[in-house]
């Protein structure tokens, strides 16, 4: 009977201690895992702020280079309506539109397909905007073909340029999108701007902290 109690007993101190053990191994297993997590996080973070410096010296050209308030992974290239010069109601790009394309987009993707960005952009999409001139359909549809010429054009203009690497990188990452008068630009007493809504928007989305394991893992299948 004494031998039994002593065997129960060692036997719930074991239990016990392979419980602790595990409980243990658990609360460092997430600790390592919110440490990978943060660290990732913050590479995503140093990521966007290096992309936004590189694209400074669109600025002084009245582009407008920002972090997407609605995505912490999204960075805006803003283009004004007058350096596309979109005419009255029409979607062809203009010979203006097309001077300032083939200045811009050489250098966009010239950025965006470089070693140090290549792995990081997820998506380029190319955002078409209206004012709220029109009925809402025909807005949608005019930003949206608005937006589909400036792709096309893009990848024309690297064509011509005999950039094949970037027209292909593109290929893969650039989509068109038209949201009509939906985001027009109000001013600080809540009036429409026309002109700054009529816009188009290249928005920048970068690779989640959860994609970028999956990307290297495939990338070191492949090579």
């Amino acid at each position: 009977m004494s031998q039994d109690k002593s065997n129960t007993m060692f036997s719930n101190s074991f239990v016990d201690l392979m419980t602790s053990l595990a409980v243990i191994f658990i609360l460092l297993l997430c600790a390592s895992l919110n440490n990978a997590q943060g660290e990732r996080q913050t590479t995503r973070n140093s990521v966007l702020v290096e992309m936004k410096n590189a694209l400074k010296e669109f600025t002084a050209g009245g582009i407008e280079v920002k972090t997407d308030p609605k995505d912490p992974l999204g960075l805006l290239v803003l283009v004004p309506e007058d350096l596309l010069a979109f005419r009255l109601d029409r979607a062809d790009i203009s010979a203006a539109g097309d001077v300032f394309l083939r200045s811009f987009i050489p250098k966009l993707s010239a950025v965006v397909c470089s070693p140090r960005f290549s792995k990081e952009v997820n998506s380029i999409i190319v955002e078409g905007h209206t004012d709220s001139t029109g009925t809402d359909r025909h807005n949608w549809d005019l930003s949206q073909k608005r937006s589909m010429s400036v792709v096309r054009a893009s990848l024309n203009i690297l064509d011509d340029r005999g950039m094949r690497e970037e027209k292909a990188a593109f290929l893969q990452l650039l989509s068109a999108t038209g949201r009509g008068s939906a985001e027009i630009v109000r001013d600080t007493a809540g009036v429409e701007n026309p002109s700054m809504s009529r816009r188009v928007i290249f928005k920048l989305r970068f690779r989640s902290v959860e994609q970028m394991p999956v990307l290297e893992t495939l990338g070191t299948a492949r090579g």
